[in-house]
């Protein structure tokens, strides 16, 4: 097209447009020239001919108006120019050029006509336009005059009430404006007053209008001020969360969930309320033992408050170590109330809204994200609480474990146990926990702390009895451990730390909960250290009696039981103490008294020492350590079962071992008790005390679980004849142990409702072998005293001077028969004179003539078995003598039948068999001795027995006594 366009340029044409403005109505198209028409004529007429010439330009010449074709052609001149090849070459070009115009010419040609009709259209349309022109010149001039007289004015008007209604809106803008500029005075007002709900409400409110009005730019600068204020705000409302851990107060916390709830942050609050009970637990707890630690260092080091809490718990000295534990345990009730309390304010809350809901059920879906809120709060706290009881368990293991207690007093290591007791049974109020923590920590304490005290309890235990002198401790006739301060806790169950008489009434009565008492104020923990009960003891009775009225009705307790209590009479007696049944005294038993009982001048009080009594305090200081601490149950039964082998074994040492008696052969000593002592001298007694202490570890550790031998007191004698070869005091000792063994059986089944399964059999095992066998230590320590009370000696020659080969039967009894039973008579009256000193009990009474009356047997059969001649007469003459000491013994004596009688009778009667007779006698009798059989066998040769069949029966004899040797 920018070709024809070039070429009509070169033929003088113009298109439409070039000529619109310069056109004249009628224009003619320039002539070509003769030579122009003569160079068309030459060219070639034939159009195919002519189509090949334009197809053979090339395509270059077509490209673009920019193109020089002057240039181009120069370019491709070649560098040796050839005239003939120029002028071929122009001749094609022009050839080409000649082609190109003819085309031209023949198309604008063709188009002449529709170019013409063209022409004229253009020509009439700018005729219209020039009409066009004048009638808008004409509107504008009317428009102008118009505008002039009446438009302008009313739409000055109407822009004029425009203007002022905007105003008014930017009036009420500003003035909204100024009020969000003075809102951080009124929020700093509500944050003073603690409204957080009002203040967050608003904050709100005015980020909302400050959204409406975001298009001024101070509005940017507020808003961001208003984000800032919400964000203190939530910082204020964090602290104000945090101070709900120490003391939890319904309407601050009710304001401060309104307040999160505002926000939309509800279970932000509970995860924030979580982290800062955990670390109330931990501020705590450190603030506390800071506190002390700096009390007792005297001064303001700040070295301690960089300390870690396990360090600092190193730091706490002996004498405010219970203070601290008291106020530390203080402490952290306060935290545990106040997540109870925070507990119940949200299910109390949880049931309100819930009442609500159901009473309007529109909003489905804020209800479901409520309840959703609720849950997740709900599991959240629920989970929170083993996990805050979790860190105050480790926290006061760590307290707990950073002292050595093994020096403490008693008393004071008691109230430990007392308040890590009732902090364990709040940790089971508070979340169900067992506290596994706090108990073995407290075991590993109480452990080596027992084991301490324990030993210095059995070495004081030595000392008492190395200085006991075996006096009748005067106590009531009414005496019972139970009225021991050590004996309290068994009266009833009760909280380890308070006593009975200290708890309230509704505490007793009913069943409530540490959190439900003290839930509106008090602590559990405000105990004293050294609170004691408000009663007194009173078990001990002044000069033997409990009364005057009681002196006098001594000798009537026995001749009557009107005074007898009604329940002591039952079968059954209820303590109202949950404790086992005490027996019941029979008439019988108080009739039987008062015949053989040396005890009528004084009230049937149990017979006991200062040590028994200080050894029974030490049982019940062990069993409350054991009440309270029931995991270390075992190790205090064990070292119980030691306080009362040590005892039993100091009274067999002191009174009843004399190898001498022992090897009498007559069974004093079963072998039960054999077996329980030899144990005990193996397991608890240290008889190497002066050796050399040189030895293997392992022998020092065995031996510092032992207890040397005690001896007794140079104060007590136990040789004069006059006091009975010490018999008050023998019955005293044994006596003392009998009451003791009793105690342990009336203690038998608390023992055994804190004994581990596993371990009750060692407790069956201590009562069956140990506890029972105290009373068979009456038979070798009163033997001693039998021995010693007649002059069995002295029987011995009186009845040598007897002549028994007398030839007639005798009506008279022996001399010697009446100084034996003038022996008993006087036995008989120093047993008065002893019981002046203290009660000789029925058992020990007749013990003590059982032994007499054996022994006195006994010497009158080595008597006759020392006769060198006897005829038949002087075998009647010795049933004479047995009949009349049998007769006047009774007389002296309730025991039936005489000890041993058979003994005797059966000696005498050996007499008169037979030599076949004599061989299986003496077979069948081997309670015997190898002299008297022997002496048997001499006295009868001749009579019934010749030379050979005593031969015989001597070596029967032999053979009978090889065993033995």
């Amino acid at each position: 097209m920018q070709k024809i366009k070039s070429l009509m340029t070169r033929q003088g044409l113009r298109s439409p447009q070039e000529s619109v403005n310069d056109l004249s109505p009628i224009e003619s198209f320039r002539i070509p020239t003769k030579e122009e028409l003569r160079e068309l004529h030459e060219e070639p007429t034939d159009p195919q001919a002519q189509q090949e010439i334009i197809n053979s330009i090339e395509e270059v010449y077509f490209s673009s108006d920019s193109f020089d074709i002057v240039k181009y052609e120069l370019e491709r001149l070649p560098p040796v120019l050839s005239l003939q090849e120029l002028e071929e070459y122009r001749d094609k070009l022009k050839q080409q050029q000649a082609a190109v115009s003819k085309k031209v010419a023949d198309l604008i040609l063709e188009k002449q006509p529709a170019y013409v009709e063209e022409l004229e259209r253009v020509t009439s349309l700018q005729t219209g336009l020039q009409l066009a022109a004048v009638i808008c010149t004409d509107g504008r001039r009317h428009l102008n005059v118009a505008k002039e007289g009446f438009t302008q004015t009313s739409l000055g008007l109407l822009a004029n009430q425009r203007k002022r209604q905007l105003l008014i809106g930017l009036l009420k803008s500003l003035r909204t404006i100024k009020t969000l500029q003075r809102t951080d005075v009124r929020l700093s007002e509500m944050l003073e007053e603690e409204d957080y709900p009002g203040a967050i409400q608003l904050c709100l409110e005015c980020q909302k209008a400050a959204s409406t009005f975001k298009h001024y730019s101070c509005i940017s600068e507020l808003n961001s001020k208003l984000q800032d204020t919400l964000e203190q705000i939530e910082e204020q409302l964090d602290v104000a969360l945090s101070k709900i851990c120490k003391n939890f107060d319904i309407n601050h916390y009710t304001k401060v969930q309104q307040a999160y709830r505002l926000l939309g942050k509800t279970q932000t609050a509970m995860d924030q309320l979580h982290m800062h009970f955990t670390q109330a637990v931990h501020n705590t707890v450190f603030q506390v033992v800071l506190g002390y630690v700096e009390l007792c260092a005297g001064n303001t080091d700040t070295k301690f408050q960089k300390l870690q809490y396990k360090d600092l718990c190193t730091h706490i000295t002996s004498d405010s170590y219970i203070p601290c534990l008291a106020d530390l345990c203080k402490a952290l009730w306060e935290v545990m109330l106040s997540y109870y309390r925070t507990m119940q304010w949200h299910e109390s809350h949880d049931q309100d809204e819930a009442a609500v809901v159901s009473s309007d059920g529109n909003n489905v879906i804020g209800t479901e994200e409520n309840s959703f809120d609720r849950n997740y709060v709900k599991k959240k706290l629920e989970h929170g609480l083993s996990r805050i009881w979790q860190d105050v368990q480790l926290k006061v293991k760590t307290y707990l474990l950073g002292t050595d207690l093994s020096n403490f007093k008693y008393d004071d290591f008691i109230f430990v146990l007392d308040v890590i007791s009732r902090l364990m049974q709040v940790g089971e109020e508070f979340c169900g926990s067992k506290s596994e923590v706090l108990q073995e920590s407290i075991r590993k304490q109480s452990v080596n702390y027992f084991k301490t005290y324990h030993r210095t309890r059995l070495e004081e235990l030595r000392m008492f009895l190395e200085n006991e002198t075996w006096e009748l401790c005067p106590v009531k006739s009414s005496f019972s451990i139970l009225q021991l301060h050590e004996f309290k806790f068994l009266e009833q169950s009760r909280s380890p730390s308070v006593s009975p008489s200290k708890q309230p009434a509704s505490a007793v009565s009913s069943a409530v909960t540490l959190f439900e008492q003290y839930c509106n104020g008090g602590n559990p923990f405000e105990i004293q250290a050294d609170c004691k009960d408000d009663e007194t003891e009173d078990v001990l009775a002044s000069n033997g009696y409990e009364s005057d009225e009681q002196e006098k009705s001594a000798y009537q307790e026995y001749d009557s039981d009107s005074d007898v209590p009604e329940e002591l009479k039952r079968d059954y007696v209820d303590e109202q103490t949950g404790d086992a049944p005490i027996k019941s005294i029979s008439r019988e038993t108080l009739r039987s008294r008062k015949r053989s009982d040396y005890n009528l001048n004084k009230v049937n009080a149990p017979i006991l020492t200062n040590t028994t009594l200080n050894v029974i305090r030490l049982v019940g200081k062990y069993m409350q350590m054991m009440n309270i601490l029931k995991p270390i149950a075992f190790d205090v039964i064990h070292f119980m079962s030691q306080l009362f082998d040590y005892y039993l074994y100091a009274v067999y040492t002191f009174f009843g071992r004399n190898d001498m008696f022992e090897s009498t052969g007559l069974g004093l000593s079963s072998s039960r008790l054999r077996t329980t002592l030899n144990r005990i001298q193996e397991s608890l007694i240290d008889l190497e005390v002066s050796a050399d202490t040189s030895g293997t570890l392992t022998a020092a550790e065995e031996r510092k679980e032992k207890v040397p031998s005690p001896h007794l007191s140079h104060l007590v004698v136990l040789t004069s004849g006059n006091s009975l070869y010490g018999l008050a005091e023998r019955v005293v000792a044994t006596e003392s142990l009998v009451f003791l063994a009793e105690q342990f059986e009336f203690l038998q089944p608390h023992l055994d409702a804190v004994m581990p399964a596993a371990k009750k059999p060692f407790l069956q095992q201590f009562y069956s072998q140990t506890v029972s066998t105290a009373s068979e230590l009456r038979k070798p320590v009163y033997w001693i005293v039998a021995a010693k009370a007649i002059d069995y000696e002295q029987m011995l020659l009186l009845m040598a001077n007897v002549k028994w080969d007398v030839k007639e039967i005798m009506s008279q009894h022996n001399v010697y028969v009446d100084a034996l039973l003038k022996e008993f008579e006087e036995l008989n009256r120093r047993l008065n004179d002893v019981s002046k000193r203290v009660r000789i009990p029925l058992p020990v009474s007749n013990i003590l003539w059982e032994h007499c009356i054996r022994l006195a047997n006994r010497t009158l059969v080595e008597g006759y078995a020392n006769v060198k001649k006897c005829s038949n007469e002087g075998r009647a003459l010795m049933q004479l003598d047995f009949q009349q000491f049998l007769m006047k013994l009774e007389k002296l004596t309730d025991i039936r039948p005489i000890p041993d009688k058979e003994f005797v009778e059966t000696y005498i009667k050996a007499y008169y068999l037979t030599e076949n007779d004599m061989e299986c006698w003496i077979k069948e009798h081997r309670e015997y001795s190898t002299k008297q059989l022997t002496n048997l066998v001499n006295i009868c040769l001749g009579t019934y027995i010749n030379k050979k069949a005593r031969q015989k029966l001597l070596a029967t004899i032999d053979d009978i006594d090889r065993p033995k040797r």
